[in-house]
């Protein structure tokens, strides 16, 4: 049931679809009292709609807000404060089991309170699809998807138990079992309506845009569907789930026009690597992104989803398309039913919805693309932003990484192997992730690639493990049908599972030689993904230089086994008739493409895997878990356990207290990500993580990854900044997860352990960009667990400073021109932050920072606690301490 608000501007509606009456909030209504809305950008138009869907006078949604997004087109710049409520909310596993936790521990908590445990349930509908705990051990052979699925269940038992019970126990909450798809693909193909429609109080059907937020920052995707929807951290998403409103300024929106057409052998994948250096270097962090233009006729809806997808890469909150006929054909195609299409067709073109080549909204900037300039490209070998041309990937990498890891290279041998292996060579070649599995003609080029190679008797060097991970079992029905899966499986890239795998770093171990010669050897190794993350230390802790690149890319760089030859002018090998085959020998047309589409994708494939979509497989139903008010938290697990957020709550909240000599746990540089600062990857023995896992009689083999176990609080704020590759300036020249505690060089948790038992509060000062990447809620979470009390950086990513607020730590922001450096700051001073229990959003706070000689100097910083809403949720120590109280009373 939706909750709708007053109504005082009179633009309740109703239209007839079908012989159906709807409900609906008429913009053109609202025009009539706040002005023409006409240009403004579609993104615009449905955060207009919410608002007036949700006014109710002034208590959170005012009539001024309303007129504040009509006067928008008149100064499009971030303007006030709104609250937004998104209609669903979507997870995956890795950001979805701590929030299923904390809403168990909320049941326990409100219990205590004296609260009714009832009102601890999503108020809107989440879909949390399990698809992050899939890792490719097995790979390169027939069996390989069904072993992968057998360890998958093995390594994760607890966690699915668990995941179960919370869709037995929680109303409004569905799990879709592992082996179905990737979150977003499922979420594209299945979950959105583009236009959604529910029972109001009244009894009523109201429709309304289809609108998400999601535990992942790839939920930007179904943005090419026409639906605004972005990642929050999973703190955020646990408020909305409860019924609270996402609190955020009017974005500016950014307008990306296209023009033109993609040139022949050019792909979505190298359109959307320009668009993020573009955008990158425009500058659209905190800001919407629109594309417009002629050019979007010609991109097919899984071409645009692509481009929404990376909207995470480009520092973007979304990147947005309207509603047009491609849109319906994809509703379509993917099994939607007819009176869904229709609706989706009268709502749009009634609302303005519907992309009219004529009007050219107003935005806050915009830059502009002909698609005939676009060619094929790579991106790395850090950065997704880092565009490469492919005729210049082995300059960047002899250069580049030349520098930073003084390759010598020389060749050395595999142990018990005919070959031997070197700098650039390509150990890890992937077709993986959410951003292009789920585009149709990049796959079936990699496929066709696959079958020219086949057919010419090349075959991956021994050196790569390929794999093939697709976002939804639909792709295995059209490359099967298009007899493309069998030449895939031919050279190595069989079915390994359907999830997100290597590009989240699941890309299970290299072969122990190689990984040996390797690391033994300095050598750096490579990586070719199609995903859409390449930071340092992610896809595999024996990789060094990783590329995103499109789907046949990806097989023929597997063929070529390196990235230090130029591909366009050497070969990629010898055919079986000792020929020399070049990439162009093996590029598959345009044509060929379409021609190979059209016969092998049909409305039926999507329709029969999706009809059953919660049902799982045997391994799903031989779970048996029954629902329960609460949950039984089992003594000694090391996977799930009650987190410590709600300890000792009190129904009033304590005076938040000032920061008092606090002590550095880190400084770092610029582009600090998430996956920097989150737990991610494997877990290492001789870590603080590894040691209590040991301690808990917890086997190396079965350590699993962190990802996997981020239900459990002790083991994830012992992997808090225990990246492999973050370099902390407190200890110049080491590289992984360490300070210092005095003079002591210590793992990070362990100084922070220090300094809590002598009761020192911590800050942690950075660079640029900082908490960039995925939108990982132990990010935050570990950061307040280890007793850091703000972050001081030069600017925060939207995603992680949202979260911080969210957990009790405050953001501070450098003023312009001043940084670490130009400050001097080290890890021997102190800051002191006081007036903390008055803050004000956006209000500039002094900090003193006394030297160790015990002179002092103060500095201005910017609160980055950017709304009222969010001053609440610090005030109570965090957003879900917030909630609780208010749930409780």
């Amino acid at each position: 049931m939706t909750q709708v608000g007053k109504d005082t501007l009179g633009t309740r509606s109703t239209m007839n679809v079908g012989g159906k009456e709807y409900a609906y909030y008429s913009l053109a209504k609202a025009a009539e009292k706040i002005g023409d809305v006409s240009r403004l950008p579609f993104s615009m138009k449905v955060l207009l709609e919410n608002l007036l869907r949700f006014e109710d006078g002034g208590f959170t949604v005012s009539t001024g807000d309303i007129q504040a997004i009509a006067d928008w087109q008149k100064n499009p710049s971030t303007g006030d404060e709104i609250q937004y409520r998104p209609a669903r909310v979507l997870l995956q596993d890795f950001t979805g089991v701590p929030c299923v936790v904390d809403l168990a521990a909320m049941r326990d908590a409100i219990a205590k309170l004296g609260g009714d445990t009832s009102k601890i349930n999503p108020q809107v509908p989440v879909n949390l699809v399990i698809d992050h705990s899939v890792m490719v051990d097995e790979f390169g052979h027939p069996k390989a998807f069904e072993q992968n699925v057998e360890i998958e269940y093995q390594r994760n038992a607890e966690r699915y138990d668990f995941l179960k019970w919370g869709s037995k126990s929680l109303n409004n909450f569905y799990a879709v079992p592992p082996g179905t798809g990737i979150c977003h693909q499922v979420n594209l193909e299945n979950i959105a309506q583009a236009v959604w429609s529910s029972t109001d109080q009244n009894g009523q059907t109201v429709a309304y845009p289809d609108t998400c937020v999601g535990t992942d920052s790839h939920t930007t995707m179904i943005n090419g569907l026409g639906v605004l929807g972005w990642g929050v951290g999973g703190i955020e998403a646990e408020a909305a789930m409860l019924g609270q409103p996402v609190s955020m300024l009017i974005p500016e929106v950014v307008g990306f026009k296209l023009t033109g057409e993609l040139k022949e052998g050019v792909t979505a994948t190298d359109l959307v690597l320009t668009c993020t250096q573009m955008l990158r270097a425009h500058g659209v962090v905190g800001r919407f992104v629109e594309y417009f233009g002629p050019g979007l006729a010609s991109l097919s809806l899984a071409d645009r989803a692509t481009l929404a997808n990376m909207a995470p890469e480009y520092g973007a909150t979304c990147g947005f398309f309207g509603i047009d006929d491609k849109t319906l054909d994809y509703l379509r195609l993917t099994g939607r039913e007819e009176d869904q299409i229709a609706l989706v067709e009268a709502y749009a073109k009634e609302q303005g919805f519907w992309i009219d080549p004529a009007i050219d909204p107003v935005f806050s900037s915009t830059l502009e693309l002909d698609l005939a300039t676009v060619v094929p490209s790579l991106a790395g070998p850090k950065r997704p932003q880092d565009k490469v041309v492919l005729t210049q990937v082995d300059d960047v990498f002899n250069q580049d990484l030349g520098e930073v890891y003084k390759k010598t290279n020389a060749r050395v041998p595999v142990a018990g192997k005919d070959h031997d292996i070197g700098d650039g060579d390509v150990v890890i070649a992937a077709i993986t992730s959410c951003t292009n599995t789920s585009n149709p003609g990049v796959l079936v080029a990699a496929g066709l690639v696959a079958k020219k190679a086949d057919e010419l008797g090349l075959k991956p060097k021994p050196w790569v493990k390929t794999s093939l991970a697709p976002g939804s079992q639909v792709v295995t029905d059209y490359l099967e049908k298009a007899g493309l899966q069998t030449h895939l499986d031919n050279i190595g890239f069989n079915l390994v599972g359907y999830g997100c795998t290597t590009c989240i770093g699941n890309s299970g171990p290299l072969a122990e030689p190689i990984s040996k010669a390797i690391n033994e050897n300095n050598i750096v190794a490579a990586s070719v993904i199609s995903g859409n993350r390449n930071f340092e230390g992610r896809v595999s802790p024996d990789v060094r230089a990783n590329f995103l690149a499109s789907p046949p890319l990806v097989v023929a760089y597997a063929l070529k086994g390196t990235v230090t030859e130029d591909f366009t002018t050497t070969p990629i090998g010898q055919g079986k008739d000792g020929q020399d085959v070049y990439l162009k020998d093996i590029w598959p047309t345009n044509q060929e493409i379409a021609s190979v589409m059209s016969g092998a994708l049909d409305r039926a494939m999507f329709q029969a895997r999706y009809a059953d979509v919660y049902k799982g497989d045997k391994h799903w139903q031989a779970i048996n878990v029954t629902g329960s008010e609460t949950y039984s938290w089992r003594a000694g697990s090391t996977y799930i356990a009650n987190p410590p957020y709600f300890e000792g709550l009190e129904m009033t909240p304590a005076p938040v207290g000032d920061i008092i000599d606090a002590k550095p746990l880190a400084i770092l540089g610029d582009s600090i990500t998430t996956d920097h600062i989150s737990p991610a990857g494997s877990i290492k023995a001789d870590s603080p993580a590894g040691k209590w896992l040991m301690e808990h009689q917890v086997a190396k083999e079965d350590f699993n990854s962190y990802g996997s176990r981020r239900g459990h609080h002790e083991v994830m704020m012992r992997g808090t900044f225990a990246n492999i590759r973050i370099k902390n300036e407190m200890v110049p020249g080491i590289e992984g997860g360490m300070s210092r505690f005095g003079d002591e060089v210590m793992p990070i948790y362990d100084v922070a352990m220090a300094h809590k038992a002598s009761g020192t509060p911590m800050v942690v000062v950075a660079g640029k960009e900082y908490g960039t990447g995925s939108s990982r809620d132990w990010a935050a979470k570990g950061t307040n667990l280890l007793g850091v009390r703000a972050v001081i950086v030069e600017s925060f990513e939207r995603i992680h400073r949202s979260n911080l607020v969210g957990m009790g730590v405050l953001p501070l922001q450098f003023k312009d021109g001043e940084t670490r450096e130009t400050l001097g700051l080290t890890g021997d001073d102190s800051f002191t932050i006081t007036g903390v229990a008055s803050l004000q959003p956006r209000q500039d706070v002094t900090v003193e920072v006394t030297r160790k000689d015990g002179s002092k100097f103060t500095f201005t910083a910017l609160c980055r606690i950017d709304t009222a809403n969010e001053v609440e949720y610090f005030m109570n120590g965090g957003i879900l301490q917030y909630v609780l109280r208010k749930l409780a009373a």
